[in-house]
């Protein structure tokens, strides 16, 4: 087999919404999947999360596989990770949307290992030429400046303190900060300034760094969010195929608690017909473990990431396929996704009622967001530029 190029089609519609119905969608992806030039083997993929690699979405061309008449026995070997070094100019990134609860971020990496199927992340990779499916999680970018950056930025003369949000976008602690250690970094330039941040991750390796957030949260400086999809480690094994298991997490919850590091665990995504049924579950467990806020995000698609989780339904749960995307179109006003402000994380409609009532009647059971822990700004003072020379006071 080989690959080449073609064109894209110029179809001037395509950035529209597609009206299909959730059988048509799903017989389109199963045709997909049974394409050999479409579908990435599993031998291949192995430790993966995508099930394809489509080409992005602003590339000019799209590649294919066909038949050269060589029929030779190629035994390609199993994707790696590789890692490009990325150098930005600036490390914060500045935001206003309303239905979030801060207004700048750090993402010390682009693309995130972890391979988690339903990562809305994942569309932001054709920003780099790449596919958001494979390529996500096989091609990582890594800033290893961002603590110099940081400072740098943190001295600015009209720099306003405000929680900075770090994990947001792709998870901060994925495998290879293990070599890198931007995240800890980071952390100790924040620590240093009294400056407030905010962690999401579902990775166990936050623990690594419990000493300098300790210090942070008896200043009221830090807080951690633990993101528990599932306590099935057989389905967090599909979707999330080198995240931390279910256990690991709630391990992480518990010794982040016992350092008295404020923790929120993350019923997110919710999936329907999918892991929608764990809810209390997860929360159970949390709450044992010493979470002491919650907080939960219906599956969000944005872009081409709707085929991909649809290819990964095909996969894996082919005859759910139909069922999961039935709910989504219901809770989405009857599209795969709204990215509108105020309903892109819970949705509307009945399904998205229930999963809101849900939630909020097993978090206030267990005694969950009594108090929202509010990170002080107060504290703040700006980096000190080292020069060399001796202070005269």
């Amino acid at each position: 087999m080989t690959v080449r190029a073609k064109d894209t089609a110029r179809d001037p519609v395509r950035s529209r919404p597609v009206n299909r119905s959730p059988i048509e969608a799903a017989e389109a992806a199963r045709r997909r999947m049974d394409d050999p030039a479409y579908r990435v083997e599993a031998d291949l993929r192995r430790g993966r999360g995508a099930v394809s690699n489509p080409t992005g979405r602003y590339e000019p061309a799209q590649r294919e596989t066909f038949d050269d008449g060589w029929d030779l026995e190629e035994a390609l070997p199993p994707l790696p990770t590789e890692v490009i070094v990325e150098k930005p100019r600036t490390v914060i990134t500045k935001n206003d949307s309303p239905d979030i609860g801060y207004d700048r971020s750090i993402n010390p990496y682009r693309g995130c290992e972890h391979g988690c199927s339903y990562c809305f992340a994942r569309p932001t990779h054709a920003y780099q030429g790449l596919s958001s499916g494979l390529d996500f999680e096989t091609k990582i970018f890594a800033k290893p400046s961002a603590p110099e950056l940081l400072e740098k930025e943190l001295r600015a003369p009209n720099y306003q303190p405000g929680t900075i949000a770090i994990g947001s976008n792709t998870d901060p602690y994925q495998p290879i900060e293990r070599r890198f250690r931007i995240m800890r970094g980071i952390l100790e330039v924040l620590n240093r300034a009294n400056h407030p941040v905010g962690i999401v991750t579902k990775s166990a390796l936050v623990t690594r760094d419990i000493d300098i957030l300790a210090q942070m949260a008896d200043r009221q400086l830090a807080k951690v969010a633990i993101s528990i999809t599932t306590l099935d480690p057989a389905l967090a094994r599909k979707m999330e195929p080198r995240a931390a298991s279910p256990a690991k997490r709630l391990e992480t919850v518990r010794k982040l608690t016992e350092a008295g590091i404020p923790v929120c665990v993350l019923v997110a995504p919710v999936i329907p017909a999918i892991n929608d049924h764990e809810i209390e579950a997860i929360l159970k467990a949390a709450s044992a473990a010493g979470a002491t806020e919650a907080g939960y995000v219906l599956l969000r698609l944005p872009h081409d990431l709707k085929e991909l989780v649809r290819d990964w339904l095909a996969e894996h749960y082919p005859d759910k396929l139909n069922h999961v995307f039935s709910l989504l179109q219901e809770a989405r006003g009857g599209k795969d996704y709204d990215s509108n402000w105020g309903v892109r994380q819970t949705g509307v409609g009945p399904y998205a009622w229930m999963i809101g009532r849900r939630f909020e009647t097993a978090a206030e059971r267990l005694g969950l967001n009594k108090r929202s822990l509010k990170l002080r700004t107060d504290l703040f003072r700006p980096p000190v530029k080292e020069t060399g020379q001796l202070s005269l006071f």
